[in-house]
Formats: structure tokens, sequence, C-alpha cells
């Protein structure tokens, strides 16, 4: 017997795929726990054309994701912040603050958990800091200067 899984199953696939089953086992035990549904000629198109429309979703999510890479990688933010002495900063530049800065710079809405950084930074200077865009594509280099923030007097 043939049936749509409507969750994963664990040995036999994934959400949406068909699968081929014993009777038994389809009766007794996906049927009635709503795991899976009898496999029709009309619902397997069904099923089929909204797979197809999710991986045509997926390929363009992942050409925006590519061109957003590309716009970030060609970024230069550039972060005042208030310096105590020497080069040491009063606070600390944070995931967030440049999350916000290539929101300001780029119009790009950038998680503040999608910028790699290990620790805020605390100097000011120039750093390379990577931010990923999708799990498809490799991260990109954003160059961040952090300069001293002007006095107002």
């Amino acid at each position: 017997m043939e049936v749509i899984l409507l969750q994963d199953v664990d040995n036999l696939g994934k959400k949406g795929e068909i699968a081929h089953v014993s009777d038994g086992y389809a009766r007794n035990y996906l049927l009635p726990r709503k795991l899976a549904e009898i496999a029709t000629p009309g619902r397997i198109a069904a099923v089929r054309k909204i797979m197809e429309e999710k991986e045509a979703r997926a390929r363009r999510e992942a050409e925006r994701a590519e061109e957003t890479r590309e716009i970030l990688c060609r970024t230069v933010l550039t972060i005042p912040a208030p310096v105590g002495s020497g080069e040491r900063l009063f606070g600390s530049v944070t995931n967030q603050d440049i999350a916000d800065a290539i929101y300001t710079a780029r119009k790009l809405r950038i998680d503040k958990r999608n910028v790699e950084l290990e620790e805020p930074i605390k100097m000011v200077g120039t750093y390379m800091i990577k931010v990923h865009v999708h799990s498809s594509v490799e991260p990109a280099e954003v160059k961040v200067i952090v300069v001293p923030e002007e006095r107002k007097s």
C-alpha cells in the first residue's frame, strides 16, 4: 500500500514523501496516529506540486541570500563609540550594534544571532566580522571600523 507521510517517521521517510508500506502497518499504526494518509492519484499530484513549490521557494531564498552576501561583503561599517583613555571603549560594540549598523547602512535586517562575534569589541580599530545570511551560503565578511565618538562641547 502506498501512503503519503503527514509527519516525519523514523526509518520510513520525511513529511510529504510517498512511502510503500505493508497494509497492516498502514492500517494499524500510520493511519490511526495520523502519521500518514492513503495515497490517491489526486493526492499524490497535489503533494508533488506542494513539494515543487517548496523547492522553488528554497532556491529563490538561496539566490536572495547569495545577493545579500555579496552586498555585505562589499560593506564597510563605521561605528562611533565613546572612548576612554587610550584606545579602550567605555562600553563595547555588540552583535546588536553591528546588526543595527547593517540595517542603517544597507536596509538589510540581520538577526543579531547571525553576527559571529566571539566577544564584544572593546577597542578602537578595524575588525572583520562574519555574518551568516543563510544555511546554504557561506558567511559574509563585513569590515567593521570602530572609531572614537565625536565629543559634543
